[in-house]
């Protein structure tokens, strides 16, 4: 079991970059846990960690052992729940990986039952539009919007999300409707800027039955998607955003649809996890609570 000590020490050293928080999480001193990892190297014969004074970060060697360390602890764990049998409660640090605004609408709700109904639980959460790398970064679960491409996961769908486009009145009426495609190069645009690219999301609308890309001239980017429906209520031109952050101020007159016959298809919002581990109690709560997410739209 000692060796196992060590691997945990770490494992959760390379999750949260340093001694100080690492020993926080297992209930033991930096200067322990150093001394665990160093015994580690020596046994191993690599070097696993760049050390400066205030953070650690993993080494080419490092890297490699922590991912298979990763799947090798949270088979262990599961293993650890299943003999305390099926009555135990999740325990343990639940990590989530959010989109920001969807994150913080309708899934932390969900998350503050679940601690009021599991205090054992702990929980950490980062709201990111940018996608996270749940095996380096120790995520368990993450929300995904939009089609998956990493086949390294293995995804649940939990919910979807529709695209609209919409502009203040004021710009409409100074700038007139467009009721074609065509008439978009013509209009003023407030562009998300992707956080994994920098670049700006082109709008994505229906014609006939093709789904097509445009990418209009910009007048405004913002890298929040909230910030989206803000700009367009201030007039600053047409933007193309999820529709549950602007329907109250659809339903107040205070943004209109446009283009409504091109809205393209509904796009998935998954709940991922890393794949080829079994799935702890604790994020089996979470994403039977995630399920619940579909009932908005009844």
């Amino acid at each position: 079991m000692q060796g196992l000590q060590q691997f945990l020490a770490f494992a959760q050293t390379a999750r949260r970059g340093s001694f100080a928080a690492a020993a926080r999480d297992l209930g033991g001193s930096p200067s322990t846990l150093a001394k665990s990892v160093a015994r580690l190297e020596n046994s191993l014969g690599v070097k696993l960690f760049h050390r400066t004074t205030r953070q650690v970060s993993l080494t080419a060697d490092g890297e490699r052992l922590f991912h298979r360390c990763e799947r090798v602890l949270a088979e262990f764990e599961d293993l650890q729940a299943d003999a305390a049998g099926t009555r135990a409660a999740p325990t343990g640090t639940l990590r989530v990986d959010l989109p920001i605004y969807y994150g913080r609408r309708f899934v932390m709700p969900l998350l503050a039952t679940l601690l009021r109904k599991y205090p054992s639980l702990m929980l950490e959460v980062r709201l990111q539009d940018g996608f996270a790398d749940l095996v380096r970064d120790g995520i368990d679960l993450a929300v995904r919007m939009g089609e998956l491409s990493d086949s390294t996961l293995v995804a649940r769908r939990i919910d979807w999300q529709r695209l609209v486009m919409v502009a203040s009145p004021q710009y409409l009426e100074a700038n007139g409707t467009p009721r074609r495609l065509e008439e978009l190069a013509g209009h003023k645009a407030v562009a998300f800027r992707m956080p994994s690219t920098g670049r700006s999301r082109p709008w994505t609308l229906r014609q006939g039955r093709r789904s097509v890309e445009m990418h209009p001239p910009q007048t405004v980017q913002v890298s929040d998607t909230e910030a989206l429906g803000t700009a367009a209520l201030l007039g600053l031109g047409l933007a193309q955003l999820p529709d549950y952050i602007v329907q109250d101020e659809v339903a107040r007159g205070q943004l209109v649809p446009v283009l409504a016959d091109h809205q393209p298809a509904p796009m998935p919002i998954s709940a991922v996890v890393p794949s080829g581990r079994l799935v702890p109690p604790r994020v089996r709560v979470l994403l039977e609570a995630l399920e619940t997410l579909r009932s908005r739209h009844d």
